[in-house]
């Protein structure tokens, strides 16, 4: 390293907060970024294959987006404005109506609550208690929805949630497809436990669900599933919230994840990826006859960032205004799966996740590390989860040329084998 920064590091190690995470895994001094590449202060490249942990789907810099918000900082545009009309606003709203909304049916209300996803959790599950007068929310096994204190009881992780140091209550937990192995039906013991007066379970005021679970191990619901659940959550008159915080804005095929399943959520969340360039940005959208919030019930002092409207309006019209991005998604999504279920096959492996949220699961948190390990020390940024942390999991951007995403699959699939040695071979 060079004295900089090592000077840097010294610095961090100084004055930063032990609750940093990412940079332990990555102890470089990072510059500038472009596309799928992130550069340290030596001007080594990276492939980033963490993509802001899906805040940054359309890549680093996107040159359209960058163009929007120079040219809005130039004319002096409003940067902060509560909650008032700004131009920014109407801007980001028509477009998200015309492109995102009206194509699928939807009228839901657009309810801006502050900057970060587990703020439009927050506004979701308060909502949903609001409307229905009941306390119990139902989320799932493995499931993430933020740290802060009422989205972190939703949550399912053990580290995140010993962080509380405080009862987290108003939450009971079920098991996501799958938990108990294929041959059992988790949305039938659900509605059992919810029919039957003595289970002890009270009725929920909402089930909130992720469609693929990011953190909790790309675990990946089918949509029949998920309609029962639906079902399950309005035949008991809770309201049914999908979190499409990490999954939506492309990530797993259409805007939303939920695209194409026939589920109509009575509330979605939405951050991350919204704004296109990393900007905070989050949003609740609320079927209108459940938006019964009193002015300024519920409210967060910069859910007015003209910047994050002007990006995500540009984000909108460049990648969501026709089918075409769409497309490149599948396709780079299906030439991801053919690549992950390559290597997942050499080492008796399996792939989860789906579209472009993909990853191997490997044999244990240690053997997950290990590899992520040698891909970094390969100039490629990749992370894990999963309750042992033994996924790796795959977030490239959904904009990565073909070779770049050709490449860092290079480097994965080396590290792998770097760390696991060949099946084969052992056989042999």
């Amino acid at each position: 390293m060079t004295t900089s920064i090592i000077a840097a590091s010294v610095l961090f190690d100084r004055v930063e907060s032990r609750v940093r995470s990412y940079s332990r895994s990555f102890p470089k001094l990072f510059d500038r970024a472009e596309g799928a590449s992130i550069y340290d202060a030596s001007g080594k490249p990276h492939i980033d294959f963490l993509s802001g942990c899906s805040s940054l789907n359309y890549g680093h810099n996107d040159p359209d987006l960058k163009a929007a918000l120079i040219d809005y900082v130039s004319a002096d545009g409003i940067a902060h404005g509560l909650d008032m009309f700004t131009r920014a606003k109407e801007q980001f709203l028509r477009s998200f109506e015309r492109h995102i909304l009206k194509p699928r049916g939807m009228d839901h209300h657009i309810q801006f609550t502050g900057p970060t996803g587990a703020n439009a959790v927050e506004a979701a599950l308060k909502l949903a208690r609001k409307v229905t007068g009941r306390t119990n929310v139902i989320s799932f096994t493995n499931g993430f929805h933020g740290v802060t204190l009422g989205a972190l009881a939703a949550t399912g992780n053990g580290k995140h949630r010993n962080g509380a140091a405080t009862p987290l209550s108003g939450v009971t937990r079920a098991a996501y497809e799958g938990y108990f192995g294929p041959d059992i039906d988790t949305a039938e013991l659900l509605d059992l436990q919810l029919s039957d007066p003595s289970s002890g379970i009270d009725l929920p005021a909402a089930i909130i669900v992720e469609t693929v679970q990011g953190e909790g191990g790309l675990n990946a619901a089918s949509s029949e599933w998920l309609r029962r659940i639906q079902a399950i959550a309005h035949r008991h008159d809770a309201l049914f919230i999908i979190d499409d915080i990490q999954a939506g804005c492309g990530r797993t095929g259409g805007f939303f994840s939920f695209d194409g399943m026939d589920l109509q959520p009575d509330i979605v969340t939405m951050a991350k990826s919204l704004s296109g360039m990393g900007l905070p940005l989050a949003i609740a959208l609320i079927k209108p006859r459940y938006d019964i919030w009193k002015p300024a019930e519920h409210n967060g002092t910069f859910r007015g960032n003209n910047h994050a409207f002007v990006t995500a309006t540009a984000a909108i019209e460049k990648f969501w205004a026709d089918g075409a991005f769409e497309a490149d998604v599948a396709r780079k999504a299906a030439y991801l799966a053919q690549r992950l279920e390559t290597i997942a096959d050499e080492h008796g492996l399996r792939v989860k996740g789906r579209g472009m949220m993909l990853g191997i699961e490997a044999r244990s948190g240690e053997a997950a590390a290990a590899v992520c390990k040698r891909c970094f020390d390969d100039g490629l940024i990749i992370e894990t989860s999963g309750s042992f942390d033994e996924v790796v999991k795959v977030l490239a951007p959904l904009t990565i040329t073909q070779d770049q995403f050709a490449d860092g699959l290079d480097i994965m699939e080396a590290a792998f084998a770097a760390v696991m040695g060949s099946r084969r071979a052992a056989a042999e």
